[in-house]
């Protein structure tokens, strides 16, 4: 008869690997070999998560290795919704020129309406033109602009690419994606997870709303402090975003020289 308050020092046991199954976890029907080399299994197990690890690094491996030799770049966003007739396109042609003629790649999430544009003014300005796409439902793959394009499966893996390859962040209007990768780049210059880092919002009159909201709201509140709403610039003007870049990449080249 067992005590209730007695413990089991030595239940039985298996291990698979680096891991012990213990109780009636430790019974499985089949070996690790087995089900490796058994052709006839279910391919769920590349559903698995242990094997997801495995493609989340290897994409990490892969987009390290396409983008080490990237020169300086700005990641520029903007809607994919934008069609090529409308002002915003050429606005986001203009700035890939102008990126390019400034002796930076430009840099976008690789697919239609502003991000097109973009890569298209790098492109025809003798830039060099980079697309990080990403497996979506709606397959819209990557536009004819681009010199160098990596797909991702996983968004937080094309997230860490646009920020270590970039010198710093334009954002032109868009929806909830550039949304998304705008406060990811402000909460990481804002904790200091990276340095010398602008984010540039391009369109006063299509951002002025969020920057008062932040402004009016946010700052009052204590939620932010007024550093860190100076992260944000405004402006209408290419020369301009294209200044603020340009001083930020001097900045931190005299830092680390």
């Amino acid at each position: 008869m067992t005590d209730n308050n007695s413990v089991d020092e030595n239940p039985p046991e298996r291990q698979r690997g680096p891991v012990t199954l213990r109780r009636s976890q430790r019974v499985e029907l089949t070996t690790t070999d087995q089900r490796l080399l058994d052709s006839r299994g279910p391919s769920d197990w590349v559903h698995t998560d242990p094997w997801r690890v495995l493609r989340i690094q290897a994409e990490f491996v892969e987009g390290f290795g396409a983008l080490a030799a990237v020169p300086s770049a700005v990641t520029v966003f903007g809607s994919a919704r934008t069609p090529r007739d409308h002002p915003e396109y050429q606005i986001g042609r203009d700035l890939g020129g102008a990126l390019a003629k400034a002796g930076f790649a430009a840099i976008t999430g690789g697919g239609p309406g502003v991000m097109e544009a973009v890569n298209r003014g790098c492109s025809e300005a003798g830039g060099f033109s980079v697309g990080l796409g990403i497996e979506l439902p709606f397959e819209q793959g990557l536009n004819p602009f681009v010199d160098l394009g990596v797909n991702f499966r996983y968004f937080f893996v094309r997230k860490t690419m646009f920020i270590k390859y970039s010198q710093a962040f334009i954002c032109l209007p868009g929806g909830f994606g550039t949304l998304d990768e705008l406060f990811e780049a402000l909460t990481l210059v804002q904790t200091k997870k990276v340095t010398k880092f602008p984010v540039v919002l391009f369109g006063r009159s299509y951002w002025q709303g969020l920057y008062d909201w932040i402004q009016n709201s946010v700052l009052p509140g204590g939620k932010v402090g007024e550093k860190d709403l100076a992260l944000l610039h405004l402006t209408d003007d290419i020369d301009d975003a294209v200044r603020v870049v340009q001083d930020a990449h001097k900045a931190w080249d005299e830092a680390h020289s």
